[in-house]
């Protein structure tokens, strides 16, 4: 099973990634994740992103590819995956597909997830306080949005008029909406 999650920075992605990456036994695989490792380890690719993402960007599409299709071939993704995170422009939908292709492989499904803007940038606010994450204040979240929804929003049309969009309600508790996105994966794909 081979899988996409989408929303709006703050809505809930990694957290129900990890659920149904668990549910389904396939590797959630977060390029938000793999870029913190990155800043952590002080990698001159992690002070780049680094900078990059305390100004409110993206990554260049060119090398997060890169770093997703290093990820992809790994062991445990061979049986299937969940990205989140990717892509998140149009050339990075064409240049997954480009990949997915060379491999014989297809999309299953792009879940998105769906939320009141507002509420997110609250729920962002109080993570950064709790957390410490210094990329979180409210200025680069507004500005996150924006960039996500210049960029992204268009992905949700190209997925849509493929089929594969499931659009959950991404507001509520954890348990409530893995409940939903469960549900209509199983819906959807009969699992």
């Amino acid at each position: 099973m081979r899988l996409l999650i989408m929303g709006p920075p703050g809505a809930g992605k990694g957290t129900q990634a990890a659920i149904i990456g668990e549910h389904y036994n396939i590797p959630a695989i977060s390029t938000g994740n793999i870029f913190r490792l990155a800043i952590t380890n002080r990698t001159p690719l992690g002070e780049r992103i680094k900078r990059i993402i305390s100004e409110g960007g993206y990554v260049p599409d060119r090398l997060t590819l890169q770093i997703v299709i290093q990820r992809l071939e790994e062991e445990d993704a061979k049986g299937g995956w969940l990205l989140d995170g990717f892509p998140r422009t149009v050339g990075q939908v064409k240049a997954l597909d480009k990949e997915l292709e060379a491999h014989g492989f297809h999309l299953d499904a792009v879940i998105s997830l769906t939320a009141d803007e507002e509420a997110i940038i609250q729920r962002m606010l109080k993570r950064a306080e709790i957390e410490g994450r210094p990329d979180d204040n409210e200025e680069t979240i507004r500005n996150r949005m924006e960039v996500y929804h210049d960029q992204t929003d268009p992905l949700l049309e190209v997925y849509g008029e493929r089929g594969l969009l499931i659009e959950v309600d991404g507001m509520g508790t954890v348990e409530e909406v893995s409940a939903r996105v469960l549900a209509a994966l199983s819906e959807r794909l009969g699992h």
